[in-house]
């Protein structure tokens, strides 16, 4: 399995200044969508692939789960992204953000149901054809779900996945989030999981508001996450856990600790 190693980072200009100083930094991840596909790369991500830090691509807006072919525009550049930095692998989402010509501007979740599934997996098939890499699929997490699902959770994404050949990109919070707005276990979902696929997971803080937990990437990653972290380590170690944060940065001796709590977790080396 190729990919990522160790503890990363969501790259973001925000950030760069921080990204640029972690001393044992392996890698990072980067919005693909905010790549430009020729042209100069942003400065702190070519500052990075000049120190062979790894930089996986990470799409938003393929909707590989709409009812609609993926766009062969927004493909050609996933495949140029990953190309320009030299990615071992790109990554995105179970979900769709677009219908009938109009777009969310958010990652909706699917019905568990054998056609979506089966559009999935046309999409997914879709985007392979052009990629110079393997894709990493990552389901979302959701507030709500849509009624009379055919197959749970598991299910759905283990025939999903093994339809396609993708990888897994297991976002940790995700599961928490999920499984406290459904009232679900999430340690029973990563008992039926197919850990052997996980190439890399993702860790993030969220927050309760109006009765369900929300994925915010904004909030400081909970206690709750990070023993998730530590059971699923428990079963099977990914080989490399990510960091995301997407706004109201803290200071850097906050995010510092924020990655090596995540590091002690999985017992990785810290990279501050």
């Amino acid at each position: 399995m190729t990919g990522p190693t160790g503890v990363g980072i969501g790259w973001r200009p925000e950030i760069a200044g921080f990204v640029a100083e972690l001393p044992g930094l392996r890698f990072v991840e980067v919005v693909a969508e905010a790549v430009p596909a020729s042209g100069p790369l942003p400065a702190g991500l070519a500052r990075l692939r000049e120190r062979a830090v790894t930089v996986v691509p990470h799409g938003v807006r393929l909707s590989l789960g709409g009812a609609e072919p993926v766009d062969p525009a927004r493909v050609a550049h996933l495949a140029a992204v990953a190309h320009r930095v030299d990615a071992p692998l790109v990554s995105e989402h179970i979900a769709f953000v677009r219908a009938g010509g109009l777009e969310a501007g958010h990652l909706l979740p699917l019905p568990r149901s054998r056609e979506a599934v089966a559009a999935v997996c046309a999409n997914v098939a879709r985007v392979q054809a052009e990629l110079p890499v393997p894709i990493a699929l990552e389901p979302i997490a959701a507030l709500v779900d849509w009624p009379d699902d055919e197959l749970d959770e598991a299910d759905f994404l283990t025939e999903i996945l093994d339809r396609t050949g993708a990888l897994l990109l297991l976002d940790v919070a995700n599961v928490h989030a999920n499984a406290r707005n459904r009232g679900t276990d999430p340690l029973a979902l990563l008992d039926r999981l197919p850990l052997e696929r996980v190439v890399y997971a993702h860790v993030a803080g969220g927050a309760e508001h109006c009765g369900f937990y929300h994925d915010t990437h904004t909030d400081p990653v909970s206690a709750a996450v990070l023993e998730l972290v530590e059971a699923l380590c428990a079963r099977r170690r990914p080989p490399a856990l990510l960091l995301e944060r997407d706004g109201h940065y803290p200071p850097a001796a906050e995010l510092r600790a924020e990655l090596d709590a995540l590091a002690a977790a999985a017992d990785f080396p810290a990279v501050t």
